[in-house]
């Protein structure tokens, strides 16, 4: 079996760079990841002609923000717009990894982009749905080529089914997510082949401003919803949502367990005034995706046969086999510590720039892939499963 020894670049990928994004529709955190190739061998990622409205400018800016992080099948289409794992797509090889890898495809990072720019999941669904968007503002043909085009326009490519988006940045430029195995790119247009043409989004609405005190921007739901001065029902009510509204996340814990709307969760959400507010009326799965940890459930400490160990990554599983196929069981969005009973030899794992088959089980009985545990390959002083 293959082990490879390992220490955490911490240099190579930022900590706390999933934090980082601050979106209007509930949108997880950026994925950050080496880009391909050398910067000088690309044009710059950014509005590269004017005319533009400042809604597509936006959407340019969005995407690029999204450079060099990886390209996944299905990546970008959970709940809300943003990176997600992807799976593998069924035949390219190259994608036999796409559920290790936080990112989009193609329309996954079109979705985003919008999403990001008028605070409004536009663009849900794959690159055909996007090209049929009732969205449109303008439409050109693939005969008319790029000439027409201005920054934020939408490129497809498909012929009876369209099956490629890109996102136009001007001066013959564009930026996509291509396939499995590569990232996030910028590159010249290409308008031969099945090229179908372009769409002009109407993304009327103003941009939404950046969260207030470096908090995440998340859209609530449902109507007078209660804020509260503790994550708790019976706490005093600090304010009262009377509608779907946005509102700035910096931390959430386990606390009370809430019923409600026909949900049950026991996450809360920290707001940036202080105030608290239970997940289930914040949009998005029942863990904010990119959001730490407020320090209110710390790990147990360690028992006479476990170990303690910090992880180094970020948006780490754990899952019910030693194998990243089987079900998850837990979510770290952030580096925290987990207690390790025993670890096993299993399924081989490329993740971060690592490859490894040792897999380390947990006092829950769930399994982490050691690549997320700081220390070598093998952890020592752990015993064998």
């Amino acid at each position: 079996m293959t082990t490879t020894i390992r220490t955490p670049r911490v240099a190579g990928r930022s900590l706390a760079a999933l934090a980082a994004l601050a979106l209007s529709v509930a949108l997880p955190a950026a994925a950050h990841a080496a880009p391909e190739g050398p910067a000088s061998t690309q044009a710059a990622c950014d509005v590269l002609a004017p005319g533009a409205s400042a809604t597509a400018e936006a959407s340019v800016r969005a995407a690029c923000s999204q450079l060099g992080v990886w390209y996944s099948w299905g990546g970008g289409h959970g709940a809300t717009p943003g990176p997600t794992y992807g799976y593998y797509d069924g035949s390219d090889p190259a994608s036999l990894h796409d559920d290790e890898r936080l990112g989009f495809d193609c329309s996954g990072l079109a979705r985003y982009a919008y999403a990001r720019a008028t605070g409004r999941d536009l663009l849900s669904g794959t690159a055909d749905d996007q090209f049929h968007t009732p969205d449109a503002a303008a439409r050109f043909s693939a005969a008319q080529g790029s000439a027409p085009l201005l920054p934020g326009d939408l490129m497809f490519w498909g012929s009876g089914h369209i099956h490629h988006v890109a996102v136009y940045l001007g001066a013959g430029q564009m930026v996509e997510a291509y396939q499995s195995g590569t990232h996030v790119r910028v590159t010249p247009v290409r308008t031969g082949g099945d090229y179908a043409g372009a769409v002009r989004i109407d993304g009327s609405g103003t941009v939404p401003p950046p969260p207030a005190n470096g908090g995440t921007t998340f859209e609530t739901w449902g109507t007078d919803v209660h804020t509260h001065s503790a994550p708790s029902v019976h706490a005093s009510v600090t304010g009262t949502l009377p509608g779907p509204t946005q509102v700035s996340v910096t931390c959430q814990q386990h606390a009370e367990t809430v019923t409600a709307e026909g949900y049950t969760n026991d996450l809360w959400s920290r707001l940036t005034d202080g105030s608290w507010l239970t997940n289930i009326y914040v949009k998005g799965p029942a863990s904010l995706p990119g959001v730490p940890d407020c320090g209110g459930t710390p790990t147990p400490p360690p028992n006479g046969s476990s170990q303690p160990f910090q992880t180094w990554t970020t948006d780490v599983r754990t899952h019910s086999q030693p194998n990243v196929n089987s079900p998850a069981v837990d979510y770290f969005p952030q580096p925290t510590t987990v207690n390790v009973v025993c670890q096993a030899h299993a399924q081989q794992v490329t993740a971060d720039g690592y490859t490894n088959d040792a897999w380390s089980r947990l006092t829950d009985g769930s399994w982490i892939s050691n690549i997320s545990i700081q220390g070598p390959a093998w952890l020592p002083g752990v015993p064998t499963c």
